[in-house]
């Protein structure tokens, strides 16, 4: 079932936890999978002004779907 999502890419301050969004998209997808698999591939590819570190998934009503830290392996995916 196809359903429409909000990716929110953000950048974390450590010393307080504090975040800042740095990229927000819109995209189609089938399932929370597909979500995932689309906010990986986003994470690489959309310019942003600072690399995120964490991201969520919510869709049309703004009920969250996902939360989670951007690991390096998957930053790096598609550079070997």
């Amino acid at each position: 079932m196809s359903m429409k999502i909000v990716i929110e890419f953000y950048r974390t301050r450590g010393a307080d936890g504090a975040h800042a969004v740095v990229g927000r998209e819109t995209v189609e997808v089938n399932g929370l999978d597909g979500a995932i698999a689309a906010a990986r591939l986003l994470a690489r590819t959309l310019d942003m002004p600072q690399r995120p570190d964490s991201m969520t998934i919510t869709d049309a009503n703004g009920k969250m779907h996902y939360s989670g830290i951007i690991g390096l392996e998957a930053m790096d995916e598609g550079k070997q």
